[in-house]
């Protein structure tokens, strides 16, 4: 978590184009965060974050600089639509699910994280397993002779496991008679919560009893390793190193909250989403939240709320849920030369991607300088027509012009095609300049 704010925004520079101030507001967010840890814990807690609303069009970035954020700095990270949730009383899903959803995330990571660690371990233990099944301990009584004789062949055939010699040979090992069974509901009441907590506790319960099945080594070595690991993690250190990760770490990307907005103008305006709002505005400003893994305080949660604000605007949001997201950032509609260096000067580009896409049928895929530029121009274009979905609109240029070369890849395996400006002109040119067909196809 240790990046300058420049190191971060030149992280983000090899996935998304542009965007500068967004970039800086996020990366300076995510400094101060890593900057508060290390201060002293009274301090700390009179440190609030600085929640960030993200103001742009669809397709624009502000979903992918969050998430690349997240991905980066490996902090627990959710993204919830604002539209989906509805006020307490109403049929959907309730605010506090959000965070339930962060401390299960939090809970993942930081399993992978420890199982990463113990690999070693977690793999000798499955390998020791096979081996003993393999080769049976010998008794007490044994003699000196048999003993040393176990020695040898109980070394041979763990070299052999480990190589993958044996993966072939099939063997007889315990399970659980009943896996268990994980109740996650993150809309649960509290009531409800410590319910399903009580009967996966039960299921794990009745998990203890085994039976026996005949698998390959290899397949026994998957089957193993979830039972090794189980038994080698610590799951209470686990739970209390999660919730201290949700809680400092953790990031909340709050996307459509426009859809939420109610202005004075908006007629016949759901009831319930200004409920919603209320509903939201404790766990944003700090409240206590029951999750399965403990309680989770949100008050150092960073919230980042992003919306298009085509019909509403920030000023229609409530005054007190308006003061809890105190830095705005507007994001920059996207033109021809943004999407030209989305196509060539990112790391996961859609060119890079068809091209990886048809080697594997033995295409080798290529695009003129000029082919790239036509796509930019009729992906602006298209949006001029219809809705402005930024960067998205590539996605459909590109595949309609790729569509026969896909269909009939298995054909062309080891030939060099290369994608042209003709080739565009020809598959997208007439639909691109008629406005109504452009609105379907495009």
């Amino acid at each position: 978590m240790n990046m300058t704010p420049k190191e971060i925004v030149a992280y983000l520079d090899d996935y998304i184009i542009g965007q500068k101030d967004a970039k800086k507001t996020i990366a300076i967010a995510l400094r101060n965060r890593y900057r508060r840890m290390q201060l002293d814990a009274d301090l700390q807690d009179e440190i609030m974050p600085k929640n960030i609303l993200m103001i742009g069009s669809t397709g624009v970035g502000k979903t992918e600089i969050a998430r690349r954020m997240a991905k980066m700095m490996n902090l627990p990270f959710i993204k919830v639509e604002a539209s989906k949730y509805t006020e307490v009383g109403y049929v959907g899903r309730e605010v506090e699910s959000m965070v339930k959803d962060l401390a299960h995330e939090s809970y993942n990571l930081v399993t992978k994280e420890y199982e990463e660690q113990i690999q070693g371990s977690i793999d000798d233990e499955v390998i020791k397993q096979v081996v003993e099944i393999l080769v049976p301990p010998l008794p007490e009584t044994a003699s000196e002779n048999a003993k040393e004789s176990f020695i040898k062949t109980y070394n041979l055939m763990e070299s052999k496991v480990k190589s993958g010699d044996m993966d072939d040979k099939k063997i007889t090992i315990e399970l659980p008679k009943t896996t268990h069974v994980e109740i996650v509901d993150s809309n649960m009441p509290m009531d409800m919560s410590a319910i399903s907590e009580s009967i996966n506790s039960m299921m794990g319960k009745m998990g203890k009893e085994k039976i026996k099945k005949e698998v390959t080594i290899k397949e026994a070595k998957k089957l193993l390793r979830g039972m090794a690991s189980d038994n080698l993690l610590d799951k209470e250190s686990l739970k209390n190193e999660a919730l201290k990760r949700c809680e400092n770490g953790g990031i909340i990307f709050l996307d459509e909250i426009d859809k939420i907005a109610t202005g004075s103008n908006n007629k016949n305006q759901d009831p319930s989403k200004e409920g919603v709002q209320r509903d939201l505005l404790p766990i944003v400003e700090g409240s206590s939240v029951h999750t399965k893994y403990g309680q989770v305080k949100t008050d150092h949660i960073l919230f980042i709320a992003a919306g298009a604000f085509h019909v509403s605007k920030p000023s229609d949001l409530l005054p007190e849920l308006q003061g809890r997201f105190p830095l705005r950032v507007e994001l920059n509609p996207l033109e021809e030369s943004d999407l030209y260096k989305i196509l060539t000067n990112t790391k996961n580009s859609l060119l890079r991607q068809y091209k990886a896409l048809l080697d594997v049928e033995g295409v080798n895929l290529e695009f003129d300088d000029e082919a790239i530029h036509a796509f930019a121009r009729l992906s602006v274009s298209a949006n001029e027509k219809a809705e402005d979905i930024g960067a998205r609109r590539l996605h459909t240029v590109i595949e309609k012009v790729l569509e026969d070369i896909s269909f009939d890849a298995d054909e062309h395996s080891g030939e060099t095609i290369t994608v042209s400006e003709d080739l565009v002109k020809e598959k997208l040119e007439d639909i691109a300049q008629n406005e109504d067909t452009a609105r379907y196809i495009l």
